[in-house]
């Protein structure tokens, strides 16, 4: 009995080792597959993180070109509606300044015509004042008796004279040369080439064609009777009472 019962524990002793190994080999088997299944949990949760991330990426990526090109674009529109503006504006600049120009190229001509109206009033004003001095002229010319002929007394023979070298001097000022324009005494009248010994209207011979000072253009002074007077760009010596021309020099102004 005694011999039963030892052999029945030494039995159980060393059977409970063998299961203790197997529980414990099971334990570490079973704690495996969990890490195994946890890992690749982990790891399908990351690719699958990984892979909306990619997407995420993918989408704002597309978003922001899209938006960039929504962005270029409005700003090709803006820069051409831009574009657009300052060229209607420049447009309408250089409409309104060929405006200003027309304009301001009427008003000359509307001037220019005044003053040429006026300028035509007054030569008729003076023609009509010139004429009754020609008729006055001519009662002192049949009252003048003892008239002279100063063609032949006339003494051409300054122009040797270097006092009256006008031609150098007329180089040297040319301003005091050029007294501007001419106005015949007579409406439409046209100039005429005068030669010596010709005679000259006495409307002619008005004051505001005298030469009063013949030195300022290195002239010689006129005989008593006679008298410097411009004629168009020439000048001329004339018998104040006859109207002769005494003298006469072409193309003396400018």
């Amino acid at each position: 009995m005694r011999r039963a019962i030892m052999g029945i524990l030494m039995a159980a002793t060393s059977v409970t080792p063998i299961a203790s190994a197997a529980a414990a080999q099971n334990n570490n088997r079973q704690e495996r597959r969990e890490a195994r299944e946890e890992r690749e949990a982990r790891e399908a949760r990351e690719a699958r993180q990984a892979r909306e991330a990619r997407q995420e990426t993918r989408e704002a990526r597309q978003a922001r070109e899209a938006r960039q090109a929504r962005e270029a674009q409005q700003a090709r529109e803006l820069s051409q509606g831009e574009q657009n503006r300052r060229e209607g504006i420049r447009e309408n600049r250089q409409e309104r300044r060929g405006d200003i120009r027309e304009y301001q190229e009427d008003r000359r001509e509307r001037v220019e015509d005044r003053r040429e109206r006026v300028e035509d009033r007054r030569e008729r004003v003076e023609d009509r004042q010139e004429r009754r001095e020609d008729v006055r002229d001519n009662r002192n010319d049949r009252r003048y008796t003892q008239r002279r002929d100063w063609s032949r007394t006339w003494n051409r023979g300054w122009r040797n004279d270097r006092r009256y070298n006008w031609q150098n001097y007329r180089y040297t000022n040319r301003r005091i040369f050029s007294p501007g324009r001419y106005y015949a005494p007579y409406y439409g009248h046209n100039y005429n080439r005068l030669n010596i010994g010709l005679v000259l209207g006495s409307a002619f011979l008005s004051n505001r064609y005298w030469i009063n000072d013949p030195w300022q253009y290195r002239l010689p002074p006129a005989y008593e009777g006679t008298r410097w007077v411009r004629y168009y760009n020439d000048v001329i010596l004339v018998d104040v009472y006859s109207g002769q021309v005494v003298d006469v020099i072409h193309g003396f102004f400018y």
